[in-house]
């Protein structure tokens, strides 16, 4: 595993946000939610049969121990890949907060859900 090419992976990821993370993410930077750090595409490494893996977490707080996951359409494709992921995070201790595209357009909904968490 590379470590560099994981971290450049993941600005990239930062560089082409689609319009959902540019939507929550207006409302989480710069600790505009309750002080609480967020960092957007977020490496998490875990360790599996004696191999360091990782996912990238499209949102991450330290403070909450919490995962934000915004599922677009092709999760509906992906949804045991998508529960895989998240036990394996709820191992490693992290709560996994998995919110669809759609949801977005109750914003305030959406940010009392995480607040609550």
């Amino acid at each position: 595993m590379n470590k560099r090419r994981i971290a450049k992976l993941s600005k990239e990821l930062r560089k082409q946000p689609t319009d959902s993370e540019k939507i929550l993410w207006q409302y989480l930077r710069n600790r505009k939610l309750n002080g609480l750090k967020f960092y957007r595409q977020k490496p998490i490494f875990y360790a599996y049969e004696k191999r360091y893996l990782f996912f990238i977490a499209d949102f991450y707080c330290y403070e909450k121990k919490l995962v934000i996951e915004l599922d677009g359409g092709i999760h509906e494709l992906q949804k045991e890949y998508d529960e895989q992921r998240d036990i394996i995070l709820n191992n490693l201790g992290l709560r996994v907060l998995r919110i669809k595209n759609e949801e977005l357009k109750e914003i305030n909904k959406v940010l009392q859900r995480i607040i609550e968490i």
